[in-house]
């Protein structure tokens, strides 16, 4: 993925380019970091489709259960920073991120709640936007929330 970058690197320290070095580390690692924002971004979409779904509809399936566990741990999993320690976002950057992975997860849920009888907005004034991300925070954060 990122073989041309490394390749820079490795000859700018051979160079002695030190500031340039540096510099592509610093891009590299923002690279890095987006790529993780956006597979968590993707899992918390996930996330919330199954919890709009479930709110509009007041029930669980076994398969709708099965993706919340799922999202949530990969959602653990790619946040955790393992050999370095802490997380790439924290508490108030998942929340940022939920909430702009809200639009996109209404208009899928939309699709697939109550029979698609609702389009995007009315289902969204149907739930509670609110109390949705809270509980998808609560999904994400508290690691022994089912």
């Amino acid at each position: 993925m990122f073989i041309d970058e490394y390749r820079e690197l490795h000859d700018l320290i051979v160079c002695g380019d030190y500031s340039r070095a540096l510099a592509l580390i610093d891009e590299l690692d923002a690279m890095s970091r987006r790529d993780y924002v956006l597979k968590i971004r993707g899992y918390m979409r996930v996330l919330l489709i199954h919890l709009i779904k479930h709110h509009a509809e007041c029930r669980w399936t076994k398969s709708w259960l099965r993706s919340v566990a799922h999202a949530t741990d990969q959602i653990q999993l790619l946040n955790a920073r393992h050999k370095a320690g802490g997380t790439y976002l924290d508490p108030a950057e998942l929340r940022e991120t939920l909430e702009d992975a809200w639009r996109s997860a209404v208009k899928v849920a939309a699709i697939e709640a109550c029979h698609g009888r609702h389009d995007a907005a009315e289902l969204e004034r149907r739930v509670d936007r609110d109390a949705i991300l809270a509980e998808a925070m609560t999904r994400i954060v508290d690691t022994t929330t089912p």
